[in-house]
């Protein structure tokens, strides 16, 4: 925890707060008390006072800790909007990764674009740090810490690209040469992102996905993870296709590789996880995939909307918790709104347990908030307590979608979204105002990624291995007349 700084700002009188307890390690309710706080949370009580402090009245307002998102790609994915949602390749087991999300012609503009009007989705619904999964463009830092959010950095590299001309057989490009390069420019951005002024910044090790990197690289990468005390993501356990392809090469899940190579450890999230051992549709020899990933202390970051659109899902959330796999939550793909992730968390994992009792909103909320910040190695997140950063959300109780309010965090998840968020504060900065974002020009941004839109679906047919069209790899929902 950092130590509390000067108090600049008061909430008075909250409804609801959602505090963090100490003692027995998990968030409670308080009601009717007030929040001091600068940069950090200077203390939580009744009837606080300090000199100049801007009062906030916070009478009708639950206040909970900002959201941990601990996977996303929010300078790609919001070019895909109404393009990919309802299409996979039916010989690769329904995924999009192969055919499509490489057939888009993206150019500097539009990724700013969709970084912009994915900013303003994410604080909208709460979430005041993000993990950013990218491949780094020019002023990419700049770009993220001009919108306010607290953004972990993952620039991401490989050393294969995916390859299929036939829609049925996956083929690995690999350049060793150029996943070296990626590896070390990786470092240098981590390095700049540290020092940037804004403060809000820090970085993670990302080889992109553990069937596009040797052994070396992905050891190289975890290493200096390690030296730098800093958290390491890939992307293992996606899809069925790399699942055989794993096992092909090496007799091992994906899990069992990482294990075997030493980089499944509390630091390592695993962007996914679906494909275990135990996933129904594997049908492989048990050789307990997730006691491999408790015993070694690293996190599942469950992404539910991406994979529900194919029919995919992990099964399930409430066996993960029973095994005691720590869990994070990730929006991963468009809309980034991370309350509507949660509920669908909730309800995903219900379906795949056949019991609503295995899917809990105490769970994803925990998931959501400390077992992201456990995940990017931040205790001073996700939680409101004296000490941890002012990272906040003000959600109005007096919204129709929110009564009756006898619960308040389930009428948000279950009820309201992000249409009772508010107010949004990072560091003790707002960035929402009575539920505007107020670090982006949304309507501006919007604009400019339609464009980019426009732009990047003219290169479809030279991108696709057949040739195809946008309207014939993504046919609208209904004909045009």
């Amino acid at each position: 925890m950092t130590q509390p700084d000067a108090v600049n700002k008061i909430i008075r009188r909250a409804r609801c707060i959602v505090m963090w307890d100490e003692q027995h390690n998990e968030h409670v309710y308080l009601e009717d008390a007030d929040i001091a706080f600068g940069q950090s949370v200077a203390a939580i009580g009744n009837d606080l006072q300090a000199d100049g402090a801007e009062v906030i009245d916070g009478r009708d307002f639950l206040v909970m800790p900002g959201l941990v998102n601990i996977h996303s790609h929010p300078g790609e994915e919001p070019l895909n909007k109404g393009l990919w949602d309802e299409v996979g390749s039916p010989w690769l087991y329904n995924t999009s990764l192969y055919e499509y999300l490489m057939v888009l012609d993206r150019d500097l503009a539009g990724t700013r674009a969709a970084y912009r009007v994915a900013f303003a989705e994410l604080l909208r619904s709460g979430v005041t740090t993000i993990c950013d999964l990218a491949v780094p463009t020019d002023d990419w830092l700049d770009v993220i810490a001009s919108t306010g959010i607290r953004a972990c950095v993952a620039p991401m590299f490989r050393q294969a690209r995916w390859v299929t001309e036939n829609g049925h057989r996956l083929d690995y490009a690999w350049d060793l040469a150029r996943g070296r390069e990626g590896f070390e420019r990786a470092l240098k951005e981590i390095a700049t992102a540290a020092r940037h002024p804004s403060g809000r910044l820090f970085g993670m090790m990302a080889p992109s996905q553990i069937d596009t990197c040797d052994e070396e690289l992905l050891q190289d990468a975890h290493a200096e993870a390690v030296r730098l005390d800093i958290p390491f993501q890939t992307h293992a356990g996606q899809s069925l296709t790399e699942f055989h392809e794993m096992t092909r090469r090496h007799g091992l899940t994906p899990i069992g590789f990482m294990k075997k190579i030493g980089i499944l450890s509390e630091r390592t999230i695993i962007g996914h996880g679906i494909f275990l051992d135990h996933h129904p549709w594997v049908r492989w020899p048990k050789t307990d995939d997730l006691g491999s990933i408790a015993n070694a202390g690293a996190t599942v970051a469950h992404c539910p909307t991406v994979f529900a659109r194919r029919g995919i899902m992990l099964d399930h959330i409430g066996l993960y918790r029973q095994r005691g796999v720590n869990l994070g939550i990730g929006t991963d793909v468009y809309p980034n709104n991370m309350l509507d992730e949660m509920r669908l968390a909730i309800y995903a994992g219900r379906l795949m347990a056949g019991n609503p009792r295995d899917a809990t909103l105490a769970d994803v909320f925990a998931a959501a908030t400390v077992g992201g910040a456990k995940a990017l190695r931040r205790p001073d997140i996700g939680r409101i307590a004296p000490g941890a950063k002012a990272d906040l959300v003000m959600v109005d109780c007096r919204a129709p979608v929110m009564q009756p309010c006898r619960d308040p965090l389930r009428s948000l998840v279950f009820s309201a979204s992000d249409r009772a968020v508010r107010h949004v504060f990072v560091d003790g900065d707002q960035v929402v105002k009575d539920g505007v974002v107020l670090t982006v020009d949304e309507a501006e941004a919007a604009a400019a990624l339609y464009e980019a839109q426009c732009r990047a679906v003219k290169g479809v047919p030279r991108n696709d291995w057949a040739g195809r069209t946008i309207d014939q790899l993504a046919p609208p929902s209904h004909r045009w007349a």
